[in-house]
């Protein structure tokens, strides 16, 4: 019997560390493809070379960017509908479903679909993020190898677990935020069996990706957003996190209402898809022949640098393209295109936070000194924590990000705001609303006391 566990034990650890390194290597490819379909698309070249923290070069298409998109919204539409239903949308929500409702069972086939589907949509010029992608990817493999070895009910849904939380990790470079991740959002049941296996892979798919990326922060700034928070400043905080609040349950609307809307239009998938991502291409080519980049195509971190190095000054723009990435999201999202959040929701939370904090120093000059930085890293962290119900995750990985953890303090209340504000807005988050729309209700906390047999 001692021995019989052992193996058991034995097994289970080495498929831990298969999907760590498979979360790792799936991060490292997914960026490869994505870097494959943009140059291809935009230029007509065959390369790799894609640095997301720099504003993407004019196309030699000219005005015929326009139909970018649109072009790969064909291709993504035939290989959802003809391979892998599951992958169209944001894709968290569809491992939820399989942890909760399906015994964590995942088809295999959707990790590669997922993949393929997600880089073309993201290197076409679809406003959504890599890392819902890698998170469905990684979750994928991690219930294949379940499926496979026969594990059981809590080792495949754990394995789930592992490739989610490895994949955000390997993505953002965000190690504890991935764990966070997995805990907040896919575990059932917190206890030592499922948190240290959660913990090794994230690890281990963080190391993959050094192979790659090498160790450096992911957002390649020096922050000073704390200094100088007095009383004036924390009351600008505070409104600033209501705010948020209410962006993000617009955020959430927005998405869902996008959905419904081309759900009833005629013609088809095909169709719907097309003329979303005919939307999305006249906005990309009207900011790049107005302000000489596209900014909102894409993850867009290069215009989320832009805003923590103090380069966009404009409150009026910033609201302005925050306002644009929220529909240009809605549309990709909702005609049918394959992609994350949480790229977008820090754009938007980077562009709403910086022009509030510039907005506020303009107007009370003398009186107040917002930090723009800090703005805008409260507006990413408040937006992600409020919408994805993951307050920790959002606090610590906001943090991992610029490799600054003197954030975390001001973070801690602002995150708390505005999601406490969304809640009473909306109950459901964005990954949860789509369950719930269905009838498949998420439990809101870990049940320590029913584990998982």
């Amino acid at each position: 019997m001692l021995q019989d566990s052992f193996i058991r034990s034995a097994r289970f650890y080495i498929l831990v560390l298969l999907v760590g390194v498979v979360a790792g290597l799936g991060a490292i490819v997914f960026r490869e493809l994505i870097a494959f379909f943009h140059n291809l698309l935009f230029y007509g070249d065959f390369s790799l070379e894609y640095d997301v923290l720099k504003h993407t070069a004019p196309s030699k298409w000219g005005v015929g960017i326009i139909l970018v998109p649109v072009i790969g919204a064909v291709v993504v539409a035939y290989l959802v509908k003809t391979f892998a239903p599951e992958a169209k949308g944001h894709g968290v929500p569809e491992v939820m479903d399989a942890i909760y409702y399906e015994h964590g069972i995942i088809r295999p086939v959707v990790a590669v679909i997922k993949s393929i589907a997600s880089s073309i949509t993201i290197g076409s010029g679809g406003s959504v993020g890599r890392e819902g992608p890698i998170i469905q990817i990684g979750a994928a493999f991690g219930s294949t190898l379940g499926q496979w070895f026969k594990t059981a009910d809590w080792e495949r849904i754990t394995l789930i677990a592992c490739g989610a939380g490895g994949g955000i990790a390997a993505t953002f470079n965000a190690p504890v935020g991935g764990i966070l991740f997995a805990v907040e959002i896919m575990l059932p049941e917190l206890s030592a069996r499922t948190f240290i296996p959660v913990s090794i892979a994230t690890a281990i798919a963080t190391y993959v990706s050094y192979l790659k990326f090498g160790s450096n922060y992911f957002i390649p700034i020096t922050t000073t957003a704390v200094a100088n928070i007095h009383t004036p400043e924390i009351a600008a905080y505070l409104l600033l996190s209501v705010l948020l609040g209410l962006v993000s349950a617009l955020f959430i609307w927005s998405i869902y209402f996008s959905e419904d809307t081309f759900d009833r239009l005629p013609g088809g998938y095909y169709v719907r898809h097309m003329l979303g991502m005919f939307m999305v291409g006249v906005s990309m080519y009207g900011m790049i022949f107005v302000y000489g980049h596209y900014y909102i195509q894409g993850v867009g971190y290069a215009t989320v640098l832009d805003v923590l190095m103090d380069h966009l000054i404009s409150p009026w723009f910033l609201l302005g393209i925050a306002v644009l990435k929220l529909v240009d999201t809605s549309i990709t999202l909702g005609s049918g295109g394959s992609g994350g959040i949480f790229s977008p929701l820090l754009f938007i939370g980077a562009c709403f936070g910086g022009a509030f904090a510039l907005a506020c120093n303009y107007l009370l000059p003398g009186q107040i000194d917002i930090s723009i930085q800090l703005g805008a890293l409260a507006g990413m962290a408040g937006l992600i924590g409020a919408c994805t119900a993951a307050p920790m995750t959002a606090i610590i990985m906001t943090s991992e990000l610029t490799n600054d953890y003197t954030v975390a303090l001001p973070l801690m209340i602002i995150v708390a705001v505005a999601y406490g504000v969304r809640r009473m807005i909306m109950k459901e988050g964005v990954y949860t609303l789509k369950l719930a729309r269905r009838g498949h209700f998420i439990p809101d906390g870990l049940v320590k006391s029913v584990p998982l047999q």
